[in-house]
């Protein structure tokens, strides 16, 4: 399933340009993640352009050798001029410092993390809980939930509330997905 996985996401042509752009990027313990990956299975799963709709692309890596905000905003200028000239949203987040905003933004405690693939783990949706980079795939719930369409709440970021925004949100672009007892979530408010 990891071999369709990536054939699947690289079928998304800014995935597949980040990826063959990589080494300029210079992230430390550097991850594409989420919505552009398991945005572009549901998209092809739908009939749909694997690119539609995906409102950007999240790039994870791990320097805890410097928490501030501009020592990040120096890799997000980096990753605009290596990927700029594709026309989309590139988000680059040091996984290092979200403990120290995420309360702030999120209402909810969020503890350090130990390394970028700990960000991934801690995704409101374990079937999102993806990330790939050259040389790997990292999906630390397999991939049957992504393909399934099944979300249910991880454990590791319980957060009702978050949850159901998020889960409504996906269900409005893709209807046929449904939470782990089947039913659809409503919320006004998507994330």
């Amino acid at each position: 399933m990891q071999n369709r996985f990536l054939t699947e996401v690289l079928g998304n042509r800014n995935n597949s340009v980040i990826l063959e752009r990589w080494d300029a990027l210079a992230l430390a313990d550097g991850w594409l993640v989420a919505g552009c990956l398991f945005q572009t299975i549901w998209n092809k799963q739908a009939g749909r352009a694997p690119e539609a709709d995906i409102k950007d692309y999240d790039l994870f890596y791990y320097d805890a050798s410097d928490l501030s905000e501009a020592a990040e905003q120096n890799v997000q200028a980096r990753v605009d001029e290596v990927l700029g000239d594709l026309g989309i949203t590139v988000e680059a987040c040091n996984q290092a410092r979200v403990h120290l905003w995420y309360a702030s933004y999120f209402g909810h405690p969020y503890d350090a993390l130990a390394c970028a693939c700990d960000g991934i783990d801690r995704f409101l949706i374990p079937a999102t809980c993806v990330g790939i980079r050259p040389d790997a795939i990292y999906a630390p719930n397999g991939l049957a939930l992504l393909y399934d369409g099944i979300l249910t709440m991880n454990p590791l970021t319980p957060y009702r509330d978050l949850f159901e925004k998020k889960a409504a949100s996906y269900q409005s672009r893709w209807p046929w997905l449904r939470t782990d007892q089947g039913e659809m979530i409503s919320a006004s408010t998507s994330l």
